[in-house]
């Protein structure tokens, strides 16, 4: 069990580090004309879609650890 966890754990952190890196992508990506313009921004729309994300799985991975480490006592 514990090394399933730990299976899980890695790819959680995995997709964490995927959902920063695709945020940092979309902010790097995001024009004057973006920040100016009227109505929705897609870029705005992406940054918060990637943060969803990693938030998400920060959460799902510190909830692997609280398992394993309950698992260890």
């Amino acid at each position: 069990m514990q090394i399933f966890l730990t299976i899980l754990l890695i790819a959680a952190m995995a997709a964490t580090v995927f959902f920063l890196i695709r945020g940092i992508v979309a902010f790097l990506k995001t024009t004057e004309e973006d920040l100016m313009g009227e109505g929705i921004n897609q870029s705005g729309v992406k940054q918060n879609k990637a943060m969803q994300g990693r938030i998400i799985m920060q959460g799902v991975a510190v909830a692997i650890v609280v398992l394993l480490l309950l698992l260890t006592r």
